[in-house]
């Protein structure tokens, strides 16, 4: 019989080697491999066969899911329309963002709405629960509190109680004790999720797990926890600001990439049904170094404000800084704009914002972050009732992107009368706006700020 080995895991990508070496060679962090113990022999040493599995054609109808909606839209939407029975929901975010705040209004929530609602807090007391729910005004909401880590003691409550829905704070604190290792490691994590994964399905109980995030913004742990559960949603936002968004990221009921937009309040996360308006809402006359970005969030136009400024450098190495938007992507725009329409940007500083603590990962608002840096550059306010968007080639062409028609009429809703989009973009027709269509970047900089 064949000898089993222990393997070695890297707690920061979830990788396995044959032996402990100092550098994972899956993500490149050292001194990160931990041991683990094999599992345990598979069905050949059991002696048997298994059981034949019911197999089915593509064509078979199932129904859709049931779903019990919050009440609050904003979650619900992101949710693909309500929390559906029996699923697993994993819920991350930078520490203090807001993630305990907005699940215990949610489980409040869902409870006023007749769904039977279980909270387990792991990292606090059940008083410092209780303190915040009396600050939140939701001391008179049915939800039954609990503080535990021992899962075979939170298994054993929600089988007894069987709630419609459970709450774990956090994931990363859970103590299973048939794994032989600390809470928060790889092992803990994996077999913990498992077993509350497992429980949800078998039982019809949704659980939504919270999940503690590394300095990178990824959720920390094993990758595979995001692979076992249905839903995977990201708790955006800076700290010093009051917007915050809840991103899905994975979601097995419902669009990927749809946003919830919620402001923090002192009486914790109010929801914003309309984000466009909020986002430039603090949008005063023209300047220069501003330009509007007429985007997509799932399914949801949201406008942004894209905001730049270009100043003369002391340093030999000028900076670019870059906050709600990729910095590789402002480099590469850059490079265009100096190869392709000879504006040179030697000796200048460069910094980028997206106004209202919004993260911008779309390719469309490349040629509204090129208008804001040529009009921070030649000092030249963009008229503003203008909104751009369309993704920058390296050639300098410019590509049309989707969805134009949702972008267009979110943009006329706001009073905006005016669009450069884009050549060949599908534009439908929408009262009020008039879309001026440009070939390539090098056009677009001639038209708009008389160089190129």
């Amino acid at each position: 019989m064949a000898k089993h080995s222990n393997s070695f895991t890297c707690t920061a990508c979830g990788q396995t080697h044959g032996k402990w070496i100092g550098k994972c060679e899956g993500c490149g962090a050292w001194n990160t491999l931990i041991e683990e113990a094999p599992l345990s022999s598979g069905p050949k040493a059991l002696g048997s066969k298994g059981r034949s599995i019911h197999l089915t054609d593509l064509a078979t109808q199932a129904e859709a899911p049931p779903r019990a909606s919050s009440g609050i839209d904003e979650l619900d939407r992101v949710l693909g329309g309500g929390l559906v029975p029996a699923s697993a929901i994993l819920v991350g975010g930078d520490p203090g963002i807001g993630k305990s705040t907005l699940l215990l209004q949610a489980a409040a929530s869902f409870a006023n709405h007749g769904v039977k609602c279980l909270y387990i807090s792991g990292e606090e007391a059940a008083a410092q629960v209780q303190m915040r729910a009396q600050r939140l005004g939701l001391t008179q909401s049915p939800v039954a509190l609990g503080a535990e880590t021992n899962l075979r003691d939170i298994l054993t409550t929600l089988d007894a109680e069987r709630p419609g829905l459970a709450i774990i704070d956090s994931i990363q604190t859970m103590w299973l004790d048939t794994v032989d290792s600390a809470p928060g490691s790889v092992s803990q994590v994996r077999a913990a999720c498992h077993e509350l994964v497992t429980f949800a399905k078998r039982r019809g109980v949704a659980i939504i797990l919270v999940g503690h995030v590394t300095k990178d913004g990824q959720i920390a742990g094993p990758r595979v926890v995001e692979h076992m559960v249905d839903t995977v949603l990201y708790f955006e936002g800076e700290r010093g600001h009051q917007f915050r968004i809840l991103r899905a990221v994975k979601n097995r009921f419902g669009p990927a990439d749809e946003i919830g937009v919620f402001e923090m309040t002192g009486a914790g996360l109010s929801q914003v049904l309309n984000p466009s308006a909020l986002f430039l809402s603090e949008r005063g006359q023209a300047s220069p170094g501003s330009a509007v970005f007429a985007g997509i969030e799932g399914t949801r136009p949201v406008l942004t404000e894209i905001q730049a400024l270009v100043a003369p450098s002391p340093l030999g190495t000028p900076r670019r800084t870059v906050v709600g938007l990729d910095s590789g992507r402002l480099s590469t725009i850059i490079a265009v704009l100096e190869a392709r329409c000879g504006i040179p940007f030697a000796g200048l500083d460069v910094f980028l914002n997206v106004a209202g603590g919004m993260r911008v990962t779309e390719p469309a608002a490349d040629l509204a972050v090129a208008a804001a840096i040529l009009s921070a550059r030649e000092d030249v306010a963009i008229p503003p009732e203008t909104v751009l968007f369309g993704e920058i080639s390296l050639s300098g062409a410019l590509r049309p992107v989707g969805q134009t028609e949702n972008r267009l009429k979110e943009a006329a809703k706001l009073g905006f009368s005016q669009a450069i989009a884009p050549k060949g973009s599908k534009l439908g027709q929408v009262e009020g706006m008039q879309v001026r269509e440009m070939p390539d970047l090098t056009a677009f900089v001639g038209e708009m700020f008389g160089a190129g």
